[in-house]
């Protein structure tokens, strides 16, 4: 009777070291990375080729005369346009003028953008009134703004600045509050159980656990701070203004440019994708490993 006791014993303890072996292999992330080539291939491959196709059928489309050259310039003529600004010496010149307004503009509403998620977020009253303007502003285009803000603030970098906030302010308060919203309320208990309450709790505990919801705001936020400083560049002309890519491109149409305009969208285009695959897709990628959510890098 006894050494059945003990035979079960020992099969109930072998079954629990297995149990807690296999929690601990299910918990375990695996830590070697994948070769820069293998990665390139995987990431970088798909999205050349799909670009050379696009080019390619651009270019038939264009040898074959199915579009008139009127409607739709050719690759070529397009690169034209490239090699004159280059030539000309302002291609730089007209990239770093929006990109830097496009910057600057973010980071400032990055800080209000954040200040405002909180409060809205943790404060019922001010959620219960600010919450509503917050959604309709986020869905309000930003070109509206524009008009309204030259008038306030006349043909200065000031005008960009604010058409800018207006803009992305409402994204990222409410890929804060979304994110927020979703953290488990053991979470905030944990924390103060440890000490992390008020500036603490927040700091530590809150706003970690809300990343994936605010860096979502956060991409949203650069995506219509972008968008809001290209509305305002169209709009907006003035010498003291310099000439970023929206001017640029209105430019282009007022002088009946049709390949400078493409080549004003395509590089409108490319920053856009650049920013959010140097930024954004790095930040993203790290806060899934933190988490567990990639098996490898």
């Amino acid at each position: 009777m006894a050494s059945t006791e003990s035979e079960s014993v020992a099969a109930d303890a072998q079954t629990l070291a297995g149990l807690e072996a296999g929690l601990d292999a299910l918990e375990e992330i695996r830590a070697h990375r994948t070769p820069v080539g293998a990665f390139l291939l995987r990431k970088a491959l798909p999205p050349v080729l799909a670009t050379a196709l696009v080019l390619l059928v651009w270019e038939v489309v264009c040898v074959l005369g199915l579009v008139s050259p009127a409607e739709l310039p050719s690759p070529g003529a397009v690169a034209d346009s490239f090699r004159t600004l280059w030539y000309q010496g302002t291609l730089f010149g007209i990239i770093w003028t929006s990109l830097s307004r496009g910057l600057t503009g973010f980071v400032a509403a990055l800080g209000l953008g954040t200040v405002l998620g909180l409060v809205v977020a943790r404060v019922a009253w001010v959620r219960a009134a600010v919450g509503p303007l917050l959604t309709g502003l986020q869905s309000l285009p930003s070109v509206a703004w524009v008009p309204a803000a030259v008038i306030w603030l006349g043909l200065t970098d000031s005008a960009m600045y604010a058409v800018i906030l207006l803009g992305a302010v409402p994204s990222i308060a409410n890929g804060l509050v979304s994110g927020i919203d979703h953290v488990p309320p053991l979470y905030l208990r944990a924390g103060r159980v440890i000490g992390a309450d008020g500036v603490r709790g927040i700091r530590y505990v809150l706003l970690p656990a809300a990343l994936p919801g605010y860096v979502a705001g956060l991409k949203q936020g650069w995506a219509f701070a972008w968008r809001s400083l290209m509305a305002a560049e169209l709009i907006a002309s003035s010498p003291d203004l310099g000439v970023g890519l929206g001017r640029y491109l209105e430019n282009s149409r007022e002088s009946i440019d049709l390949p400078g305009v493409f080549a004003g969208i395509l590089l409108i285009l490319v920053i856009g994708v650049a920013i959010d695959l140097i930024v954004f897709c790095p930040l993203e990628r790290r806060i899934r490993r933190v988490r567990g959510l990639l098996a490898t890098d």
